[in-house]
């Protein structure tokens, strides 16, 4: 039974993949593999490492139901976070609040936009988080960019930017939140001990697309866009729009410093206050255009089956977890290699297909600080792997699948177009960091 719940989590993958080519879409495919994956863990409960001691059938449903709600529970602040956010950005973009920053972009150099997208971002995660800033950065992609094939390069660029400024920042990335309320890393140590090896993570990708996209031509200029009783808004609507929704998003991280709750508790009390401001800075007008401009309309945009998809992987991933099968991963890793550096390493490109969250919690259990104490460079290596690694598929990090669900961005064309770019940086950030400690 523990080889067919392997089995089953890579097929659930390989359908993921070939979306496009069998016309199934990926979430279904998630979502059969989240299910079949806890259906299993019901029925062959004898032979998974996790039920050593429990032997009757009403004792294996107690413990499934407490890991299954346990689980639900982290799956639903993801979800819930990536559900606000997302409207929040769609009510900033109705409101045509991007111009502030779109109109300001001349540049149609292919290269020289990289650059810049990508510097943008990377700064921008470490001190938001990354998927937040995905969300952010892609919605301004569909402002400034017009072929798909671009959109999908820049998106790419978006993702490993953000998964490389979200490494060296305590509240950049889940994971490095984990280890950073576990006391595993310090606020100043991680970022003096990461910035660089997280930094040459996104500048080599972006010297070898320099290379590569050179001689590329300009970008084509968006059209104008023509406006309707829908989306016409006046400057001001469009500078205070954009104004709260980034205050919105930049207060949510300050709203966990100071209440200790999730950050999805955050963004729904950002979404409930910008939901109140719209009504009433639209009360005055025809209730068709009011409609157009309303949360509940924003709601209706976003991409619901990517949200369901999510919740598929990660309720696979969830059984992986529960099953013991990452623990025993973790566990072997460390008996066959031992060395530090390439037992992160293999745990970054494991987290560029299971989620990271559960690998760290792995590692954080199996690992006490009376071995490797606070600061020690297997929790930062660690929090730079686990951060960075994800980047190299598309489904290997929130901010990944914010861009996808966002852009529409394929797996295989991740796979053929980023996932080089991103293998090469993330080695070479192992490399520098090997180098400077």
């Amino acid at each position: 039974m523990a080889i067919l719940l392997a089995a089953v989590f890579i097929l659930g993958y390989v359908l993921i993949a070939f979306e496009h080519p069998l016309k199934i879409d990926k979430a279904a495919s998630a979502l059969l593999t989240g299910v079949f994956c806890w259906i299993i863990l019901l029925f062959g409960f004898e032979n998974m490492p996790a039920f050593e001691g429990v032997s009757s059938q009403p004792d294996v449903h107690k413990v499934l139901d407490e890991a299954l709600f346990e689980h639900l529970g982290e799956i639903a602040g993801i979800l819930f976070f990536l559900l606000g956010a997302m409207t929040i950005v769609e009510l900033v973009d109705v409101h045509e609040g991007f111009r502030a920053i779109t109109d300001r972009i001349s540049t149609t150099n292919r290269v020289k936009l990289l650059w810049v997208i990508s510097w943008i971002s990377y700064f921008l995660s470490a001190g938001l988080d990354n998927m937040t800033t995905a969300i952010i950065m892609c919605a301004l992609l569909r402002r400034i960019i017009k072929e798909k094939e671009n959109i999908w390069l820049f998106g790419g660029f978006v993702v490993m930017a953000a998964n490389a400024g979200g490494a060296w920042s305590p509240i950049g990335d889940v994971t490095t939140i984990m280890l950073w309320i576990g006391g595993q890393v310090t606020t100043v140590a991680i970022m003096q001990s990461l910035f660089i090896s997280s930094f040459v993570s996104l500048l080599v990708p972006l010297l070898a697309a320099t290379y590569f996209l050179r001689g590329g031509g300009a970008l084509p200029k968006m059209p104008v866009k023509e406006s309707n009783e829908h989306t016409q808004t006046t400057p001001l609507e469009q500078n205070i729009m954009f104004v709260l929704g980034g205050a919105a998003l930049l207060s949510v991280p300050v709203f966990k410093a100071v209440t200790h709750y999730p950050p999805y508790m955050g963004v729904l009390l950002a979404v409930g206050l910008l939901w109140y401001f719209t009504e009433f800075l639209h009360r005055d007008k025809a209730l068709e255009t009011k409609q157009g401009f309303s949360v509940a309309a924003m709601l209706h945009r976003i991409d619901t089956p990517s949200i369901l998809f999510f919740l598929g992987i990660l309720l696979a991933v969830g059984a992986l977890d529960t099953s013991g099968h990452l623990r025993l991963m973790a566990t072997f890793l460390n008996q066959t290699f031992g060395n530090i550096y390439i037992i992160n390493t293999l745990v970054g490109l494991l987290s560029a297909i299971v989620d990271n969250v559960p690998l760290v919690a792995a590692a954080m259990g199996m690992y006490p600080l009376t071995e490797f104490p606070p600061d020690a460079d297997f929790w930062n290596l660690l929090a730079y792997c686990a951060g960075t690694g994800g980047s190299i598929l598309i489904i290997g990090s929130a901010a990944g699948v914010a861009s996808m669900s966002i852009l529409k961005i394929d797996f295989l064309w991740y796979l053929k177009r980023i996932s080089g770019y991103a293998l090469l940086g993330y080695l070479a950030g192992i490399g520098v960091y090997y180098l400077m400690h």
